[in-house]
Formats: structure tokens, C-alpha cells, sequence
């Protein structure tokens, strides 16, 4: 969730800076998100070796209020916020006013007819009384019903803004190259663990050196990549995805010993180029998002389309899991795993097919 409203905030921002900036401040969100990851898996892997696992939930813990007291600094006011607020102090001082008028009006009659004012202050309170229930009735009711036309209105936006051709087509795009990519990344976890007797300590230099080519990636995408066309870098990010597979099934197959390359390499190389190459896929998705959101609703839309993109991975996940027991892959039995691979591979190259439906002349500046 705090992703999406991040993700929203840049858009927003995008917007009032001018489309020129859309690279930049995509870049510097994941640069900020790539060096708390860095430091982050330092710390869990200082944390781990020289801490009890009380200190180390404690410390965890009190990383998240810190995010939490940093919203405190962030200004936005919502719309209508400050009108609601004015009608109400105005509300209350025309209140005050008729409470001052009966006032006045009582105590001029309190000199002639002292049990007639008691009996009309008491009508008058009544009636204030009917009148002020009558009135908070009826400014509940408008409450109410500016909620449900506000989330009408809402809803009336989001449906008509995903049912353009303009975004509906990108999404999915996105949508099929990741739902037709079987994920069998736990698999490939146990295999490294396993067969290949790699340390956790290793595959945590792993992650870090990851985080270090999301960065390169991000760096690269912003300086040179961001005028050209999305199609090209999509294209190139799957080219680029199916030879890290082709990687992974040489690692698998035993093929890269006969060249004198260790496992570790090429496990390092692996994670590092598969990083570097999702950004080059990612930060088109993030920007062509921003491009696409009618302004007022970015919050909702870049939920749909991040519970689009999430919902794609998951299928493929579900496609990882029906895959493997299908080959006979198990985290004990790998005989197959290379020919789950080449299926990967295959649903990697299919997104390809599909690029029609990515604007042609998109790019990371212009939509």
C-alpha cells in the first residue's frame, strides 16, 4: 500500500513539474528504494551473526515507526477539506447569533411579563432544539450523500479511464508477461542450497550485489533509455530475461564446469543481471502508469494497475506450482529442472508477440 501511494505522489508530482521529469523522479524513488535495501540486508546480516532474535525483532520493529513518524511530514490537504470547515465555523457563528437575538428577545419581555418569557423561552428553546436535531439530520444526509456520489463519481472515473484503449492495452501487455512466465524461483532456491551447497552468507552478498545493478539498472534506464521507444526496451528486457534463463540452464545442466566457471559465478551473474534487466521492465510499467492516469484519481488507478501487476505475478506462481509436480521437481528431486527452465524460457519469449498492444510511439518522456 505505501508503494502505491508513493507511486501516486510521484505521478501527482509529474504532473505540476511537466513530463520531463517523469524519468527522474521514477529513478530517484528506486535509487532510495535500492540503497535501504543495501543497507537493510547489511544490517540483517550483521544483525543475524552478532544479535539475539529479541534485539533483532525490536530493531525491525523500530524501523517501521520511523516511516511511520516521517508521514507526519508529509503535506497534503484533502479537497473539500478546508470548505467543509469554513461552512462549519460559519454555521456555528450564525448559531451564535440566533442564540444572541433570543437572548436579546427574551430579556426585553423579562421586565413586563415575567412568567410569559419563561413560558416563550422555553418554546424558543424548544424550537432551537427541533431546529438543531433537524439541522444535524440533515447535515448527516449530506454527508452521506456527498460520500456515496464522491465514491460514484470515483468509480464512474476509474471504469471509464481502464476501459480506454490507451491503457487498457498496455495493461495488458504487462498483465500476459507476467502471468505466462512460470515462476519456479523456490525451486531454483533449493537447488542452489542443496546441489550446490551454497552459504546463506553467499546468497546475502548475492541480494546485496542485486540491489547494487537495480541502481546500475535505474542509472542506466534514466540516462540513456528514457527516449526510446517503451516497444524497444520491452523487447529487449524479455531478450534479456530469456539469457538469464538460458544462464540458468547451463547452471543446472553442469554445462559451464567443461569451462572452468564456478557455480558461485555464475549464481552471482545470474541475480545481478536478472535485477538490472526487470528495471529496464519496471520503470517503463511505472512511468507509462503515471502517463495514463487522468489527474484526481492516480491513488485509485495505480492500485488497480499494481493489484493488476500483482495478481499477473501470482498467476505465474500458480503456473511455477502446477508445473513442477507436472515435471517431477521437487526440493529434493531436480532431474527435470532444466526442461522447466526451457518452459520458462518459452513463456518468457511470449510477451514478445503481444508488443502491439504497447503504443508505438511511446516513450519514457512522451505517451
Amino acid at each position: 500500500m505505501t508503494d502505491v501511494v508513493i507511486d501516486a505522489m510521484i505521478a501527482e508530482a509529474v504532473r505540476s513539474a511537466g513530463p520531463e521529469f517523469a524519468g527522474d523522479l521514477q529513478s530517484l524513488s528506486w535509487s532510495s528504494m535500492a540503497v535501504g535495501g543495501i543497507f537493510g540486508s547489511l544490517l540483517g546480516g550483521y544483525a543475524l551473526s552478532n544479535l539475539p532474535i529479541n534485539a533483532i525483532y525490536i530493531m525491525f520493529s523500530a524501523l517501521p515507526l520511523f516511516q511511520l513518524v516521517t508521514c507526519v511530514f508529509l503535506k497534503e490537504s484533502p479537497k473539500g477539506f478546508e470548505s467543509t470547515t469554513d461552512n462549519a465555523a460559519h454555521d456555528h457563528v450564525d448559531g451564535q447569533n440566533i442564540d444572541s437575538a433570543f437572548a436579546g428577545q427574551g430579556s426585553g419581555e423579562s421586565f413586563k411579563y415575567e412568567g410569559t418569557r419563561k413560558r416563550k423561552v422555553a418554546r424558543k428553546k424548544s424550537k432551537r432544539r427541533s431546529l438543531s436535531k433537524r439541522s444535524e439530520a440533515h447535515e448527516k444526509h449530506n454527508k452521506s450523500v456527498d460520500l456515496y456520489s464522491s465514491l460514484k463519481s470515483a468509480l464512474v472515473s476509474l471504469c471509464t479511464a481502464f476501459k480506454q484503449p490507451a491503457i487498457l492495452r498496455p495493461m495488458a501487455w504487462f498483465f500476459i508477461s507476467n502471468a505466462a512466465v512460470p515462476n519456479i524461483s523456490t525451486v531454483m532456491f533449493y537447488y542452489q542450497m542443496e546441489v550446490l551447497h551454497l552459504e546463506a552468507s553467499f546468497l546475502g552478498t548475492a541480494r546485496v550485489i542485486g540491489w547494487f545493478s537495480l541502481m546500475l539498472g535505474t542509472y542506466i534506464y534514466n540516462r540513456y533509455l528514457k527516449h526510446t521507444k517503451l516497444r524497444n526496451i520491452l523487447m529487449f528486457a524479455h531478450v534479456g530475461l530469456v539469457i538469464i534463463t538460458v544462464l540458468d540452464i547451463l547452471l543446472v545442466s553442469r554445462l559451464h564446469i567443461q569451462y572452468g566457471i564456478a557455480d558461485k559465478y555464475m549464481v552471482l551473474w545470474g541475480s545481478a543481471l536478472a535485477d538490472a534487466i526487470n528495471q529496464f521492465k519496471m520503470m517503463p510499467f511505472l512511468i507509462l502508469s503515471g502517463q495514463l492516469c487522468p489527474p484526481g484519481i492516480e491513488g485509485t488507478l495505480f492500485a488497480l494497475f499494481m493489484s493488476i501487476n500483482n495478481l499477473s505475478s501470482t498467476l505465474g506462481s500458480f503456473l511455477g506450482a502446477a508445473l513442477t509436480p507436472a515435471l517431477n521437481i521437487s526440493s529434493v528431486q531436480f532431474d527435470n529442472l532444466a526442461l522447466g527452465l526451457a518452459v520458462r524460457l518459452i513463456g518468457t519469449l511470449l510477451p514478445i508477440g503481444f508488443l502491439f498492444l504497447i503504443p508505438r510511439d511511446v516513450t519514457g518522456l512522451t505517451s
